[in-house]
């Protein structure tokens, strides 16, 4: 069987011809992948734009087109609060260290033997009290010697005393030379000197006796034990007994700014007290209040900072010495000012700004110069006047001339079986119904609205339309 002849090669034309029409198909199948998609997300963008003008165009609050609920056009729930007139305190806050007002260290005035001790470790002493006792032995001992002493000079100055009398008296016969009644007086004036050594010596003695009971020097509370009784303790022990720390008062010690401080001078100088409060390390619990007494008389030019020094009551102990404590002093006070919360205000390129609330619900961003703080209230020094109120939770949502819904932050849900407008109703009033919308909406917490937003807007219009009467069959009859 003979092979079949290969096809003619085809001609430059038709080969041209093939080319084009590969193109062109080509061309057509892009064009179509094209269009497709495109009219898939114009459909997609159509839905939206719908679903989007049936939120705007709700009735009169009803639930299922997203009015009452923040949806795409409506209002924007959020929580504000009124500008106020109020008086303000400028606060110096700082690092103290709480210190004793006087320290001592317990120490024997005499040698000896450590007998017993008279105190417990850390108990409050008065001043004067018997803390311990030396052994007295030794030192009745020399106070013995002491007298005895003193007793033979007094005898021997009586002795002398006698002879010059009688010197004295022969002189006036002219039995005896002057120079002899001269001699006896100069021996009854040496033994005279004698007997002072002496009753010195005897003072001397019984005092250091006294020191055999040691005694608190200050009042106060005493620290550890230095030593047990039984050994023997010396004047010049370093540790002596024991430490005594006075503890009531206490006193602060901290430092301010250099800028601070002719503020808090001219203070002093007009004779006001500066009150000064002393909080814990965590700032939660408040451990005592008192004064400011007086400042140092030099700057710490590494730090540029003044030390001051405070002194509270300290009846309950709740200051320590060396203890670290955070200090707030109100340095000035700011009278009659406009004042916010605090999460009012917002950092934005604009600067400081807080979003006010108009009397349409619409909300405008209004930059503002703000002052000192005092715990959750910041002064507003321009921009802002009394009675505006300004928006505080919900500010991520809005926009400039968005409309808000303001909620109240203290409402109530409704308990279960409670009667519409009574006392514990969520809504606060007569008009407020079980399963209302409105009222279940404000139940919400922040996060329980936006995600009951989300829910809403990803429904159709004729979804949201069947859950709000699925809603309203679930209500109870009034």
């Amino acid at each position: 069987m003979s092979a079949l002849p290969p096809p003619p090669p085809l001609s430059p034309r038709r080969r041209t011809i093939t080319y084009i029409l590969g193109i062109l198909v080509l061309i057509l199948v892009v064009a179509g992948v094209w269009y497709w998609f495109t009219q898939r997300d114009a459909g997609a963008s159509g839905a939206q734009g719908t679903a989007a003008q049936g939120n705007a165009k709700g009735g009169k609050g009803g639930a299922g087109k997203g009015g009452r609920f923040g949806g795409a056009g409506g209002p924007q729930p959020a929580q504000a609060a009124t500008a106020k007139v109020a008086d303000v305190n400028v606060v110096q806050t700082a690092l103290g260290t709480a210190t004793a007002l006087r320290t001592a260290i317990v120490k024997p005035r005499v040698d000896g033997l450590l007998q017993k001790l008279l105190f417990t470790e850390g108990q409050i002493v008065k001043e004067g009290d018997v803390l311990a006792q030396i052994d007295p032995v030794p030192l009745q001992v020399a106070l013995a010697q002491a007298e005895g002493t003193l007793a033979r000079d007094a005898a021997q100055l009586n002795n002398a005393r006698l002879d010059l009398e009688r010197y004295q008296t022969l002189l006036k016969q002219d039995s005896i030379a002057q120079q002899q009644v001269d001699q006896q007086a100069a021996l009854v004036r040496q033994l005279e000197g004698t007997v002072k050594i002496s009753q010195a010596q005897v003072d001397s003695a019984r005092l250091q006796l006294s020191y055999t009971r040691i005694t608190a020097p200050i009042g106060g509370r005493l620290g550890l034990t230095q030593v047990d009784a039984g050994n023997q303790v010396h004047t010049n022990d370093a540790n002596g007994i024991a430490i005594i720390t006075q503890v009531d008062p206490m006193g602060v010690l901290f430092t301010i700014p250099q800028d601070t401080l002719p503020r808090v001078l001219e203070r002093l100088r007009a004779g006001e007290k500066l009150s000064v409060d002393a909080w814990d390390r965590e700032q939660k619990a408040l451990l005592a209040r008192g004064e400011l007494v007086s400042t140092d008389n030099v700057i710490d030019v590494t730090t540029g900072t003044v030390r001051l020094k405070a002194r509270f009551p300290n009846t309950q102990g709740k200051l320590f010495p060396n203890q670290f404590v955070n200090v707030r002093m109100v340095v000035d006070t700011r009278r009659g000012v406009v004042t916010v919360p605090t999460a009012a205000i917002q950092r934005s390129a604009q600067g400081t700004v807080v979003y006010v609330v108009k009397e349409d619900s619409t909300v405008t961003l209004r930059p503002v110069t703000t002052g000192p703080a005092e715990g959750q209230i910041t002064v507003i020094e321009k921009g802002l006047e009394a009675g505006e109120r300004v928006v505080t939770d919900g500010i991520d949502r809005l926009r400039e001339g968005s409309k808000v819904e303001v909620t109240d932050p203290n409402a109530r849900p409704q308990r279960p079986g409670a009667e519409p407008g009574k006392r514990g109703d969520a809504a606060k009033g007569d008009d407020a119904k079980p399963g209302d919308a409105k009222s279940r909406f404000q139940n919400m917490t922040p996060e329980q609205r936006e995600a009951f937003k989300k829910r809403m807007e990803g429904m159709t219009p004729e979804q949201r339309e069947a859950y709000r009467k699925q809603r309203q069959q679930a209500s109870p009859p009034q």
